[in-house]
């Protein structure tokens, strides 16, 4: 969809507030054509001696009357058109963070956090211009172009007219040369703002990372020239953007000497009035807005044009799980992968082949394996974060694409193995998914996590500002604190990725502990490195490569000679080490 086609559509859509606008600028445009006729025949009056003091007075009372109505349409406009034409920009923010909330992680490795930011701001304030400020200065400018040509060509004398707006073409000319350049100027403004804003944003998310690898000044040097990049881009397209200044001086110029010179001529030669010559001089100056309008409404196209050229491919883009599904919710039942295949875009071998599963309800699932095993991308398949290539899965002989991603997620309650908090209190953050829970409920599933104590040292204690991302928590309290959250929302499936990895063996046998009093009735797939996480599991898996390579209950893993009773063998080894 063209830009021109969006505005169009949109325009529809808000025609009432167009129309209203339309009709004042066409009033306003009536009487700026009036006043300066009006001007013109009480200057031929006092010229001839024939306006007495009381007519010269009613025609001034008249002018005046025409001035404050001119004012007042000129204010109901704005006020009517930009109480809809904002609409544009929150109608495409919303657009643009649905369309962001349904994709993938596929989606995200190809985009930058930072510039899909500037998206939001700058390019849709670019289309919210276009289709607000340009629309209105378009029409009336054309509006009061017409009307004064024609009142100048019909009213006047056609043939000063006709001299008048010989420089026009020439500007036309010139216009279509700078807005050529307007263009590419604020399209290459745009992106440069946009990795700008990437810099800032990945610098500040990573401030810790950045400061205790010595980065600060390399990352200082980086915003530097950034910023100077993106002020040369943004000094570039507002040069191009002031020549049309320059082309309209020109031309009104050469248009201004033109009309006086040849109407000097036919005044001396008694074939125009100093009243019809005062008219025209007066409307000439009028055509300087449409002029400016011209020149500031392809700028603003222009502008408009390049930010949707940015915009539109990340609206368009496909999702990378499809949400066609129907089924509006999720029944507890068996959960069952038949020969699951999944590859990460061009690798080599894929992360999961040939996967088969199946996990009864409310029993628990231990999987294990070595890193790069492909544990965690089986867990986002079940959250249908990913597709699969091949194979299929199932919940309650259901395949999981025929239910809504709404309903699917509903009845999943994930902890990642990087615990995600907001920028909020423990107690908002553990309340996320069940914002009307009561603060007993919170404390209870506090204390299955094993934090409890941790938030109650706190300064604030459950009300305790958390800061962006969880900065001023530890790993393991952010970790608890995910889990906590987890086991709140009461989902019938609950996936820990890793979700233990922060914690002393100490917790993490705690948490253990509660957990087997928590989850009884729902099911649980743990992922965990350490085994110990997996040794209550009703059945255990090893993925190595993609695959199965064992499968059993944790006795009959760790009696066997594979790689599940070694790394038991050698965690244990490794425990009771650190324990002398």
């Amino acid at each position: 969809m063209s830009l021109y086609r969006l505005i169009a559509n949109f325009v529809l859509r808000h025609r009432a507030a167009y129309a209203t606008s339309a009709v004042m600028l066409v009033a306003i445009a009536v009487l700026l054509v009036w006043i300066p006729r009006q001007i013109g025949h009480v200057v031929d009056g006092l010229v001839a001696n024939r306006l007495p003091r009381d007519a010269l007075l009613h025609e001034l009372g008249w002018l005046l009357g025409a001035g404050a109505a001119v004012y007042f349409l000129r204010v109901g406009w704005r006020l009517r058109l930009y109480a809809a034409s904002y609409r544009i920009g929150v109608e495409l923010r919303e657009r643009l963070y649905a369309r962001l909330s349904l994709q993938g992680a596929s989606f995200y490795q190809d985009q930058r956090t930072g510039n899909l930011m500037a998206l939001a701001t700058n390019d849709i304030d670019a289309v919210e211009m276009a289709a607000g400020e340009a629309m209105l200065a378009g029409f009336d400018g054309s509006l009061t172009l017409v009307l004064v040509v024609g009142t100048m060509s019909l009213g006047v004398d056609w043939r000063l007219a006709a001299f008048a707006i010989l420089p026009f073409p020439l500007m036309a000319l010139g216009f279509a040369r700078i807005s050529r350049h307007v263009h590419e100027a604020s399209r290459l403004s745009l992106e440069r703002f946009g990795a700008l804003n990437d810099h800032v944003q990945e610098t500040l998310a990573g401030v810790r990372t950045v400061r205790a690898l010595g980065l600060q000044a390399r990352s200082e040097a980086q915003f530097v020239q950034l910023a100077a990049h993106a002020s040369q881009a943004s000094l570039a397209a507002q040069q191009w953007e002031a020549a049309y200044e320059p082309a309209v001086g020109f031309t009104f110029a050469t248009a201004t000497a033109l009309a006086l010179g040849v109407g000097s001529w036919l005044v001396w030669h008694g074939q125009l009035t100093v009243g019809q010559l005062t008219s025209f001089s007066l409307y000439l100056g009028q055509l300087i807005w449409p002029m400016f309008a011209a020149g500031w409404v392809l700028s603003l196209l222009e502008r408009g044009k390049a930010a949707w050229g940015r915009l539109e491919p990340v609206l368009e883009a496909p999702l990378s799980v499809d949400d066609h599904g129907t089924v509006p919710r999720v029944s507890p039942g068996p959960i069952v992968l038949d020969r699951v295949q999944f590859r990460y875009g061009e690798a080599a071998r894929p992360a999961l082949d040939g996967v088969s599963l199946q996990l009864a309800p409310g029993r628990t699932l231990g999987l294990v394996g070595p890193t790069g095993a492909g544990k965690s991308t089986l867990l986002r398949l079940l959250l249908r974060h990913q597709a699969p290539a091949a194979g299929v899965l199932r919940w309650n002989e259901v395949p999981l694409p025929q239910y809504t991603l709404d309903a699917l997620r509903a009845a999943i309650a994930w902890v990642p193995q990087e615990a995600f908090l907001f920028s909020a209190s423990v107690a908002e953050n553990i309340a996320l998914a069940r914002p009307d829970a009561t603060r007993a409920e919170i404390e209870h599933v506090a204390r299955l996590a094993a934090v409890h104590e941790d938030i109650q040292r706190l300064p604030r204690g459950y009300d305790t500002p958390v800061g962006e991302r969880g900065v001023t928590l530890s790993g393991g309290q952010r970790q608890r604190v995910a889990i906590a959250r987890a086991l709140l929302a009461d989902a019938p499936l609950l996936l820990l990725d890793d979700a233990l990895s922060a914690v002393d063996t100490d917790t993490e046998a705690r948490i253990l502990a509660h957990l087997r009093e928590a989850r009884v009735g729902r099911t649980v797939v743990i992922v965990s490195h350490r085994l110990s996480a997996v040794a209550d599991a009703d059945h255990v898996v090893v993925l190595r490569e993609g695959r199965v390579a064992e499968q059993g209950t944790h006795a009959a893993l760790v009696a066997g000679q594979g790689w599940y009773a070694r790394q038991w063998r050698y965690q244990q080894l490794q425990a009771s080490l650190d324990a002398d």
